[in-house]
């Protein structure tokens, strides 16, 4: 899973699907066993899901944003409830495919024949699924019923078990639309401007082209979606998405406000560098390092940007805070470029485009085999690797899989055996010597097959 992620590149067509239904319908299970996690929490009490998770998964070469839903429950009356609701239609407000989860077990109940009804109003594909359903004897027997409800083509599947689950969503990734992102030129560099509300997003974009083509207010929550402004400048195309900002989640209480995480995170998703933006007067907020940990997830490269640093300029006690705070945020990527800027007043803006150039060139660049084999090879004769239980470590030989961040697989007897310290090591070498020095590197250890002719040899 984790080598054919790193083959999947900004081309690659992102659509959000919304796992949605009752409570204690599995929702959360099948949520868990396609991301090969207990990120959602399972419980057998209804509710347990109080928001919104969210997770990429990749099946059958092609990627989705994954949404799992707190249960629809219809006239509770009580508060924690509706704000469950609510959370959940707004899901299926933002997502381009609903999969609808209902109860083998448990039978009908007057509830799906209401939340049946309220789906068929959507728009969009919906896909209903039987869940715990354990084998074809049980299939026959539970499934009839669910007819009532006026549904084709039901699905029976066991998200615990497994039963018709892999045959299900096959079909169901071959089968996915293409979405109807913006189509780009070659060269075309894509730059998704992220950031918490009110950091400052549009005014730099604004900035960046010269025209005022983003509303810029000082109200929160003013970009309500991402937007695509197409830019030439230094003789080369980009592409600014603008996206509304991301919240804390106590915060996000307006339906709007809600629906723009996912859509700041799709953009996340179809980028190549991801201007990250941080309030200097403000410092590093709970929100920052939530953007900060998306893009770094989804290996972007990336330009941090201090704006409205002209409100702490000259106040070196500030400056030095904020620097700091940046520095402790960012630990984990520290080789994205930092600049000071202004949106408003256009101070330092006019670096940015040079520097996106510079981080882009390393994000695309190719290295030819021998190269890297010969810095494999300078690396771990300096510097011998530990032995993995008595037995010597080998490092066979390294090629580049993929662009965007540049990515080496590196072909080892004993791949569990390299100590993080010494993986870390060698993704130090190659940044060091392939001169890439502002952007993320990713180097898988794979084990090399060994030949079977009678005893195996180290």
């Amino acid at each position: 899973m984790e080598e054919l992620a790193e083959n999947l590149s900004a081309d690659t067509p992102v659509l959000m699907v919304a796992l949605v239904g009752r409570p204690n319908v599995g929702k959360s299970t099948i949520f868990n066993r396609l991301t090969r996690s207990n990120r959602a929490i399972v419980d057998p009490t209804p509710g347990v899901t109080r928001d919104r998770h969210y997770a990429s998964v990749i099946w059958n070469e092609r990627r989705i944003i994954l949404v799992d839903t707190g249960g629809i429950e219809l006239a509770t009356g009580e508060t924690i409830s509706e704000q469950i609701q609510e959370q959940t239609w707004l899901a299926i407000g933002e997502a381009d495919i609903i999969l609808h989860i209902m109860d083998g077990v448990g039978g009908v109940l007057a509830e799906d024949y209401e939340v049946v009804d309220r789906l068929r109003r959507v728009s969009k594909p919906v896909h209903h699924l039987v869940n715990k359903i354990d084998g074809p004897e049980k299939e026959e027997e539970l499934l009839s019923q669910f007819y009532e409800l006026g549904v084709d083509n039901l699905k029976a599947v066991s998200a615990a078990h497994g039963y018709g689950f892999k045959t299900f969503f096959d079909e169901f990734f071959d089968e996915l639309p293409l979405p109807g992102f913006k189509a780009v030129s070659a060269g075309t560099i894509r730059i998704a401007c992220i950031g918490r509300p009110n950091v400052g997003k549009s005014s730099l974009i604004n900035t960046l082209t010269g025209e005022d083509r983003m509303v810029v207010s000082a109200v929160p929550g003013t970009t309500r979606d991402s937007v695509d402004t197409e830019l030439n400048r230094l003789g080369r195309d980009y592409l600014l998405i603008d996206t509304a900002g991301i919240r804390r989640k106590g915060k996000t209480k307006e339906k709007i406000e809600i629906f723009s995480i996912m859509r700041a995170l799709s953009s996340l998703e179809r980028c190549d560098l991801a201007l990250l933006l941080i309030d200097a007067d403000e410092g590093v907020t709970e929100q920052d390092m939530k953007v900060i940990g998306y893009a770094l997830e989804r290996g972007r490269a990336c330009l941090l940007l201090l704006n409205k640093w002209d409100l702490v300029a000259g106040d070196k006690k500030q400056e030095k805070w904020i620097l700091n705070e940046v520095a402790m945020a960012t630990k984990f990527m520290p080789y994205a470029p930092l600049l000071k800027i202004s949106a408003l007043t256009g101070s330092g803006v006019k670096k940015i485009l040079p520097m996106a150039n510079k981080v882009f060139k390393q994000y695309t660049a190719s290295f030819t085999t021998n190269k890297l084999n010969n810095i494999l090879r300078r690396a771990t004769e300096t510097h011998p690797p530990s032995l993995h239980k008595g037995r010597r470590l080998k490092f066979y030989y390294t090629t580049q899989v993929s662009k965007r961040p540049p990515t080496f697989v590196v072909f080892v007897n004993y791949p569990k055996g390299v100590h993080f310290s010494y993986h870390r090591f060698l993704v130090n070498q190659f940044r060091d010597e392939l001169g890439l020095d502002k952007i993320p590197v990713k180097l898988i250890l794979r084990e090399r097959k060994r030949k079977k002719y009678g005893k195996k040899h180290d």
